[in-house]
């Protein structure tokens, strides 16, 4: 049935015994007091909203959104981005009575359907998520970004209930684009056909998988989007352009704006792959939170649907036009290199918006520079408390295995190497339990 717009479900409730532990605040790294819940019955059972990957950037803030509004959300994650672990300790200092936690790998199916027992809507943001990585290690790719959305489909199928799910998919589904025509001046590129300058790139382009992360995410898009028909699972797919906001510790491979801001802020020259006139459209995280919550509010209308959300064409950027922008907030000139252009890299990415806005009444709210504002005034006071190191690109290729399951345990065991410090938050959770009140 919905209620106010929002569909609920009844499920059977599952108990985790003494396995429940309080999730480490961000005050205590090293201790945590057990909690002993009471067994619940279903109909005693309280329902919650599942975020996988709800420790990252956009996982953490859509959580953040979330409980602000009154909602129980279970976070899980596998901690296994530098940095994540203080979203996950951000969460709980702001909502310790509604935040749920559970430490674990999306490759484990068994964990996934626990994590599933009383959810009543589940957004599917948990990836591997740089291309660069994908190439140096294509297999672990494929099973956490296609294997992994998989399992997470077949738990949903055998709840035996319909759960809305969102599923955020890529705009590297759609190849590098290198038939788009385009012309350039001295800062960008931009389409020489009118009608695709003023609306961007539409949901009719034929997809084209380029690199194992396209192929991998792709696969995962299709998949979900062959479920919402096949088993008239309510699944929305979200083909994203550049997210970017608070609580984004961009790298060089993945959120390209954030690590920009930090490498500026570093006093670090910022490399530019190609000739630094690639155009995409940005979109701030807050306004992509309000188009997943349209999503499931409209998921009559959304469901076996796929979107490309972002910015759109009022709000798209070069690389050269943000460094001019960053030179303008700081003051200074900011250090740039140039290297060669990256296999697959798209010259011009903007988002035609207007399919997702006809159905939802969605627009984009937050313009570029306000947007930057906000990121570099939060960058800034995360820089002064210790940003979280990112990891080199020639060890890019370990990050997403940092954790490797064991099929005869079940369990998680840790990579055999020195653990980094922003494991710390490993050593106080057993994976594949809950955590929380």
């Amino acid at each position: 049935m919905k209620q106010n717009g929002k569909q609920t479900m009844n499920g059977n409730a599952k108990t985790h015994g003494a396995s429940e532990k309080a999730v480490t605040s961000s005050n205590s790294a090293t201790s945590q007091p057990n909690v002993q819940p009471k067994a619940q019955s279903s109909s005693q059972a309280q329902e919650y909203v599942l975020v996988v990957g709800g420790a990252g950037f956009i996982g953490s803030s859509l959580s953040h959104r979330l409980m602000q509004q009154g909602e129980r959300v279970l976070v899980f994650d596998s901690l296994a981005r530098p940095g994540v672990e203080k979203n996950l300790r951000w969460l709980q200092d702001q909502h310790a009575d509604r935040l749920l936690v559970q430490i674990g790998d999306i490759r484990d199916r068994a964990v996934l359907e626990d994590a599933l027992c009383n959810a009543s809507a589940v957004y599917h943001l948990a990836a591997q998520v740089a291309v660069t990585t994908s190439i140096t290690d294509p297999i672990d790719d494929f099973e956490v970004n296609a294997r992994g959305t998989v399992n997470l489909l077949e738990a949903l199928r055998l709840q035996g209930r319909k759960i809305p799910l969102l599923f955020t998919s890529t705009n590297k589904v759609y190849g590098d684009l290198l038939d788009v025509p385009l012309s350039e001046d001295e800062t960008w590129y931009y389409p020489t056909d009118k009608r695709t300058h003023q609306q961007g790139i539409s949901e009719a382009r034929t997809l084209a998988f380029h690199s194992p992360y396209g192929c991998s995410k792709g696969a995962a898009d299709q998949y979900v989007l062959d479920y919402a028909h096949t088993y008239e699972m309510p699944a929305t797919v979200f083909r994203m352009s550049c997210i970017y906001g608070p609580h984004q510790f961009g790298t060089e491979d993945q959120g390209w704006v954030a690590h920009f801001l930090i490498r500026a802020l570093q006093g670090k020259p910022i490399t530019l792959y190609g000739d630094g006139k690639q155009v995409r459209d940005i979109l701030f995280v807050d306004d992509l939170i309000n188009a997943m919550q349209l999503a499931h509010t409209h998921i009559d209308q959304t469901a076996g649907q796929a979107f490309n959300i972002g910015g759109g064409p009022a709000n798209t950027i070069s690389l050269l036009q943000l460094l001019k922008l960053i030179e303008e907030m700081q003051g200074e000139p900011v250090a740039c290199n140039f290297d060669e252009w990256r296999r697959g890299d798209q010259r011009y990415y903007v988002s035609d918006t207007h399919k997702f806005e006809q159905v939802t009444g969605w627009r984009a709210q937050v313009g570029i520079e306000v947007g930057l504002e906000r990121l570099y005034a939060w960058l800034q006071a995360a820089h002064s408390q210790g940003m979280p190191q990112p990891i080199p690109t020639s060890a890019a290729a370990t990050q997403s295995s940092r954790v490797k399951a064991n099929p005869a345990s079940k369990e998680y065991l840790p990579s055999e190497r020195k653990a980094p410090a922003h494991e710390t938050v490993r050593k106080t959770v057993k994976e594949g339990h809950f955590y929380g009140n």
